[in-house]
């Protein structure tokens, strides 16, 4: 049996009339640019998190865009959790300020109790990764930003309907992002993000920005980027919106086959199961630590199983060219040890089962 980690072929094949038939559409609209189907999906988003949404050219853009926006001015620091990708850093470095690393916690999430020792008097924000569509403690993250005056940015790329006591990802605090990479759970035909945005002066802000600074009668109102979602990747995604929910539902179910086939495993540390009411996650990963974990890839690869480790292996604060000094050792262990299983919209039950056995295998 081969299962990949992610099947792109596959997920294209499945919807390929459709899509063949909104590109022919819209093709021949000439809507490429900022147009209705960016303004009906950017609704649609809005509706669905209950803040300001605004489509922009990826999820990294999407940060720097919420950073000047706000106004984040030089050398102030943002505390970010090491266990996220480097583009979390970089928006922060790239708008001034400086990256302050956190160990991560048990659930891959940002280490709550370790946020206060790193707070100094540049501390501009905290910054969760909401990583593997799961959402941090945000009590105990907006009690410490309250504590020290700060404001919260989210990093919720992975996060799109991921909630935490009923409240999506990305609207704790002054804003967050959602990444649209093709294996994102809602994906577009190339790279694409969204900024959420709680306020709605923030809202207009990066609305200029995004375009150069212009307002729509043309005037330039200040310095602006290039960072606009195509019409045609709106087109694309107001089309699989519509199942979304469906989509969310599959992908618990399938995190759920693996906890009840995996859970007896010893050398096997799962995530968080959905037990858990404050948490509402969707699973844009299923991020596992393993013993032996170089092992245990290399054995699932040789019966067919695609697996990845995330950033190549690394937390950010690990990539010394950097600048970064910092020793996490929590966050260095968990990288020797976690694995991503294949999850996405072509496994099926079947295969679920098949790379639960093989990891029983591998341990017995």
């Amino acid at each position: 049996m081969e299962i990949p980690f992610f099947n792109y072929p596959r997920l294209y094949s499945d919807h390929k009339q459709n899509l063949l038939k909104i590109f022919d559409e819209t093709a021949s609209n000439g809507a490429f640019i900022m147009q209705s189907d960016l303004e009906d999906f950017e609704n649609k988003l809005s509706k669905y998190v209950d803040a300001y949404v605004l489509g922009v050219g990826n999820a990294t853009d999407a940060l720097e865009l919420l950073f000047h926006a706000k106004e984040v001015k030089q050398n102030e620091e943002i505390i970010f959790c090491s266990h996220t990708m480097v583009a979390t850093a970089s928006a922060i470095k790239f708008a001034g300020a400086v990256p302050i690393p956190c160990e991560a916690g048990k659930d891959h999430l940002i280490d709550v109790e370790k946020i206060e020792q790193l707070i100094t008097n540049k501390t501009r924000a905290i910054m969760p990764t909401q990583l593997n569509g799961r959402v941090s403690n945000m009590t105990a993250i907006k009690e410490i930003a309250e504590k020290y005056n700060l404001e919260i940015f989210e990093d919720s790329a992975q996060a799109l309907g991921a909630r935490f006591k009923g409240q999506h990802a990305g609207t704790f605090g002054a804003g967050g992002c959602i990444s649209f990479y093709p294996a994102k759970i809602l994906g577009c035909l190339g790279d694409g993000g969204a900024v959420i945005c709680n306020d709605y002066e923030t809202y207009e802000k990066v609305k200029l920005l995004r375009d150069h600074g212009r307002s729509e009668d043309g005037e330039v109102e200040f310095w602006g980027f290039n960072s606009r979602l195509d019409n045609i990747q709106a087109a694309f995604m107001n089309y699989y919106f519509e199942f979304y929910e469906e989509t969310i539902s599959r992908r618990r179910n399938i995190a759920q086959l693996y906890f009840d086939n995996l859970q007896e495993v010893s050398d096997v540390y799962l995530p968080p199961s959905m037990d858990n009411s404050d948490n509402f996650d969707v699973f844009q990963n299923y991020e596992i630590q393993a013993k032996d974990r170089d092992e245990l890839k290399e054995y699932l690869r040789e019966n067919g199983v695609g697996t990845l480790v995330q950033w190549g292996g690394k937390a950010v604060h690990q990539f010394k060219n950097l600048g970064f000094n910092q020793t996490l050792p929590f966050t260095e262990e968990l990288f020797t040890k976690m694995l991503m299983l294949p999850i996405n919209m072509t496994i099926t039950d079947e295969e679920v089962i098949y790379v639960s056995k093989k990891i029983k295998d591998f341990y017995s």
